[in-house]
């Protein structure tokens, strides 16, 4: 049981970081450097650099769920229209193309295979080597 319950409190905090991740770069999504949207470029890079850590170092992929998760679920709650009409991600060609980033690299990094896994099966499936003298 306890172990559950760590389980679960690791998902919870992964959750918090994604969406945390998530918020921060939503906001400087739409920073450009001149023609180059610098905010995207590297908002996608530390969103996919904390899904990768965490699918890497839990070796669990519903740890990067979570994070996936929580990440997504804050984008798109920031990118609602707030009280005073206000929307920090809006309906741009921009905009459009963070929100599916962000839900890609999360697919992504959550579907990729364990290839710990991959390799570990593919040795038992050799047979052993004989030499002969």
């Amino acid at each position: 049981m306890p172990s559950s319950i760590s389980r679960g409190l690791s998902w919870l905090a992964a959750a918090v970081v994604g969406g945390v991740y998530g918020i921060a770069a939503t906001i400087a999504h739409s920073f450009l450097w001149g023609p180059v949207p610098v905010g995207l470029i590297v908002g996608g890079i530390a969103c996919a650099a904390l899904l990768i850590s965490l699918r890497t170092l839990t070796g669990d992929r519903w740890a990067a769920l979570a994070a996936g998760l929580g990440m997504l679920a804050l984008i798109f709650l920031i990118s609602q229209r707030g009280p005073g009409g206000s929307v920090v991600v809006p309906n741009t060609p921009l905009g459009n193309i963070w929100m599916y980033l962000a839900a890609g690299i999360t697919i992504l990094v959550v579907a990729w295979p364990d290839m710990s896994r991959l390799g570990a099966g593919a040795a038992e499936d050799r047979e052993p080597t004989r030499h002969v003298d």
